[in-house]
């Protein structure tokens, strides 16, 4: 269940400097919380979906990394970052 091009592109103009800046953190961070939020949904409906879970897990703690890095290095877009993504922390 991957993000289609249009949500990819429109979560990166969003975020990112520019239509192809898909490294930065903050960018990477809105992808995942987007994925978790599709993977979410998904497993309310296909509750015994291990392998999903299993990803879905993954995801979670990549972007904890990645919010506790950016909370480390920039403290003021982080907690931008999660004011716009209504993340609670």
């Amino acid at each position: 269940m991957p993000l289609s091009r249009e949500e990819v592109a429109t979560i990166v103009k969003e975020f990112g400097a520019n239509e192809k800046d898909t490294g930065r953190t903050e960018v990477q961070i809105a992808l995942l919380t987007r994925n978790i939020e599709k993977l979410t949904e998904h497993l309310k409906v296909f509750k015994k979906d291990h392998a999903s879970r299993r990803g879905l897990l993954k995801m979670v703690g990549q972007r904890r990394r990645l919010l506790k890095y950016l909370k480390r290095t920039d403290l003021d877009k982080y907690r931008a970052l999660l004011e716009k993504l209504n993340l609670r922390k």
